[in-house]
């Protein structure tokens, strides 16, 4: 069932307190510049290939968002195509929702980032000034560390910092060895992953002091310093038995104290088959152990990235989360804040049996697409002759800085118009299998059955000697749609973008509105049974 519903009645689904799926179907750009506080990003480029990731039960309920212009009724045919059997769209798209009078949010991981403020509104961590860590790195009187990914540390990360991303940090602290009374500092590029990481540090029963670093790696900029960029983060450090056990033990009595449930593998199979229910099943330990040790039944997600970026993991509003580890710490901490985001989470401690559970419930793939293939040869002597043309679907910016003479850009949700005067055969190239399937299939529905695309994309034709050209303002800022601009060059430099982006930051609790608010179920300090040990 397709129906088109008013914005209000929209925004009462999402807030219903039952499970369903907010899609924002526009893309990177789009979303960036502002979407509803809980749509989760699943670019119309990469559809199908998304949804069944984002959304593993098609009866689910699915409330469709666009911009506007009609894409999400396509969408919303490609989806019943796939089994989905209730679908709403958001009548006006985002222009509508704004219209009625709700907030559109700009920035990405915006319930992740916004669950930072108020825990910080909360917890009210100890935060230290760049100028004052200077001080203390100087006289060798702290230990800091940077709460992001390897790649993201890579990138810039605050000189002397240690990469050990928030859940990794409190399940290997007991090898690092630090003294009681020395200061640990955790930083990120800006704010959220230090708040956290600082206060589940604390919560996990660290007796010595800990402190944000305040406003992370863009705060140290906007002090003057420099950061050190390019630099490759150190394997995390290995655990011994006896860091084994502390972790083990510190992990236990945290998942006591705040009720985290944790289930067996019988458990588990049981949850995984439950059809009432949508279960996403993580493996939130380090990539190497990940890799080492595969859970067939789970996918990837590292503890600290789950509870930062969790729209980019699970579509489903209310969802059960089975959080995989080997030892609870990293688990558990994932699971103290995806609690407060609305969902159910449960603790798997991964021993013989959870890895005998098999893969019996995944998400089915979407039906493969097959378009027809070209050889880039054949495609270049038949667009020289003036009988084809082709369709660059790559990102802009990659567009912009090389394409084959002739060839246009276009997205997916736009490729309707790029073509509509031209009746001549069409060629795709592009950089991602998904974003081709998905554009030959709409040319086949709109009559153009005998597009092809050709093999080996862009690079396959400039080998066989097609002319190669660059459009630096080709396209516009305005249609390139897949290109997040909302202050992206903050962390090249520019200091004004950090300053943007760190009100825009600080000033998402004063967005919301009630119900909004209400959504956000944060853990109370006050709590007796739940205080940390002393």
């Amino acid at each position: 069932m397709i129906r088109t519903i008013d914005p209000q009645a929209a925004k009462a689904l999402v807030h219903s307190g039952k499970e369903m799926a907010f899609l924002d179907i526009r893309e990177a750009g789009q979303f960036g510049e502002g979407h509803p506080l809980f749509a989760v990003p699943c670019h119309y480029s990469r559809l199908e290939q998304e949804v069944v990731r984002l959304v593993p039960q098609t009866d689910v309920p699915l409330l469709l968002i666009d911009d506007g212009d009609g894409i999400a009724k396509t969408a919303a045919d490609r989806l019943a195509g796939l089994g989905y059997v209730d679908i709403a769209i958001v009548a006006g798209g985002a222009p509508g929702w704004r219209r009625a009078g709700f907030t559109l949010f700009k920035g990405v991981n915006v319930p992740s980032k916004t669950l930072g403020e108020l825990a910080e509104h909360q917890w009210r961590p100890d935060v230290v000034a760049p100028e004052r860590l200077v001080e203390w790195t100087d006289a060798d009187a702290v230990s800091l560390f940077d709460a992001r990914p390897p790649g993201e540390f890579a990138k810039m990360h605050v000189p002397g910092a240690i990469c050990l991303p928030n859940g990794e940090l409190a399940h290997r602290l007991a090898a690092l060895g630090l003294p009681d009374d020395k200061p640990i500092v955790v930083g990120c590029a800006g704010r959220t992953r230090g708040i956290v990481g600082a206060i589940g540090l604390k919560l996990m029963g660290h007796a010595g002091p800990v402190y944000a670093l305040e406003n992370g790696t863009q705060g140290w900029a906007l002090a003057g310093f420099d950061l050190e960029r390019g630099v490759a983060a150190e394997p995390f450090v290995p655990l011994d038995e006896a860091s084994r056990t502390a972790s083990r033990q510190l992990a236990a009595g945290f998942l006591d104290r705040w009720s985290i449930p944790v289930v067996s593998s019988d458990q588990v199979r049981d949850l995984l088959a439950d059809p009432a229910r949508t279960t996403f099943a993580f493996d939130v330990r380090s990539e190497a152990e990940a890799v080492a040790d595969p859970l067939a039944f789970a996918s990837h997600a590292p503890s600290g990235q789950l509870v930062q970026a969790t729209d980019q993991y699970v579509g489903v509003r209310h969802a059960r989360l089975l959080l995989c580890d080997d030892l609870g710490a990293r688990a558990g901490l994932a699971a103290f804040w995806l609690r407060q985001l609305g969902y159910e989470p449960l603790v798997a401690l991964i021993d013989s049996g959870l890895r005998a559970v098999e893969n019996r419930h995944a998400p089915k793939p979407s039906p493969a697409f097959a378009p027809t293939a070209v050889d880039a040869r054949a495609a270049l002597d038949t667009i020289h002759s003036g009988t084809a043309r082709l369709i660059d679907l790559r990102e802009s910016r990659a567009y912009r800085e090389s394409h084959v003479e002739g060839a246009i850009w276009a997205m997916r949700a736009r490729l309707e118009q790029a073509i509509a005067e031209d009746r001549r055969r069409i060629f795709l190239v592009a950089d991602d299998d998904a974003v081709l399937a998905g554009a030959a299939r709409d040319l086949t529905g709109f009559g153009r059955a005998d597009s092809a695309v050709v093999g080996g994309g862009h690079q396959a034709l400039l080998d066989a000697g097609a002319r190669e050209v660059a459009s630096p303002s080709i396209p516009s800022d305005d249609e390139a749609i897949d290109f997040l601009r909302f202050v992206h060059d903050r962390h090249d430099g520019n200091l004004d973008a950090s300053r943007q982006y760190l009100a825009w930051e600080m000033g998402l609790v004063a967005q919301l509105d009630e119900a909004e608010r209400r959504e956000f179920r944060l853990a109370d300090p006050d709590r007796v049974r739940n205080r940390p040990p002393a």
